[in-house]
């Protein structure tokens, strides 16, 4: 089984950019060329958070224009730059929204690796939450399944990464969910948008991670001073998280772009050092 997880869209009105100079829309549809493209394709699609850009019904039309070249579902959970009444508007159809406790929670069950999409937002404010209530809905859903596989994807990281300026708008209270991931064994990730770079990291019993964003990054200053964030024209690109009993959860990253190849490993005869190593492509 293959999740794919892109993040941190941005998605603007058609004719429009981000930030004065990112194409956001145009970004998104290379990714979803670039996974339709994939050898392999994934089983679904997991979107983490910021969706669009300012929550507007417009962006959330404009995103499912991007999204319906898919040929596997798509699920999503709010950032903190979406707007939850709009976005439930234009994907509640899609019937996998539980809206019933104010949050944009649910669970994916008809998969091998069960999905816990998890809603962190605090409307109008730039950081995430974890407040009881929240807990308490987690608790609830792993304690439904607690020896399945599962997988937990939220948009701001409950764990902080070393971008200072980034780490001041996580999910707080977050070691209160770490010590509720401790008391299951069967938490094999919890994966994040929200930073814009691909990250890693040990937590909770398992391990948290950030994949990168199919637009912009942010740049990976690791300035411990708290300097204000920026960003970068780096190459854009989402993350493969491969499900299998034998091995678990094996995460890979994925550029989006165009790249000479795929070339086959051959020997050189004009070389010789090579031929030393020639069994070991």
């Amino acid at each position: 089984m293959i999740v794919a997880q892109i993040t941190d869209m941005h998605i603007r009105p058609r004719g429009k950019i981000a930030y004065g100079r990112v194409d956001s829309n145009a970004m998104l549809a290379a990714a979803v060329a670039a996974l339709e493209a994939l050898p392999r394709r994934p089983d679904l699609v997991i979107a983490s958070g910021d969706l669009t850009d300012c929550g507007l019904i417009e962006e959330y039309q404009v995103l499912r224009a991007l999204l319906a070249p898919l040929s596997m579902p798509a699920y999503l959970v709010p950032g903190n730059h979406d707007r939850r009444p709009e976005l439930f508007s234009e994907f509640a159809s899609d019937g996998y929204f539980d809206n019933s406790d104010g949050f944009l929670h649910y669970t994916v069950d008809t998969h091998p690796l069960r999905l816990i999409g998890f809603d962190t937002v605090v409307p109008g404010h730039g950081h995430g939450e974890m407040c009881p209530k929240r807990l308490a809905w987690l608790a609830a859903r792993l304690e439904e399944q607690p020896d399945r596989p599962t997988l937990i994807f939220m948009h701001h990281p409950p764990f902080r990464t070393g971008l200072v300026d980034m780490d001041n708008i996580n999910c707080r209270n977050g070691p209160s969910m770490a010590d509720l991931l401790r008391r299951y064994d069967n938490v094999e990730r919890v994966v994040c948008g929200h930073h814009h770079r691909p990250i890693t990291t040990r937590w909770a019993g398992t391990i948290g991670s950030v994949a990168p964003s199919t637009a912009h990054q942010v740049t990976l200053d690791l300035i411990p001073d708290g300097s204000p964030a920026t960003f970068s024209m780096e190459p854009p690109g989402f993350h493969l998280h491969l499900w299998s009993l034998e091995a678990g959860l094996v995460t890979h990253g994925v550029v989006i772009g165009d790249f000479a190849g795929p070339f086959p490993f051959v020997l050189d005869v004009d070389y010789p050092g090579r031929a030393l190593n020639a069994e070991a492509a």
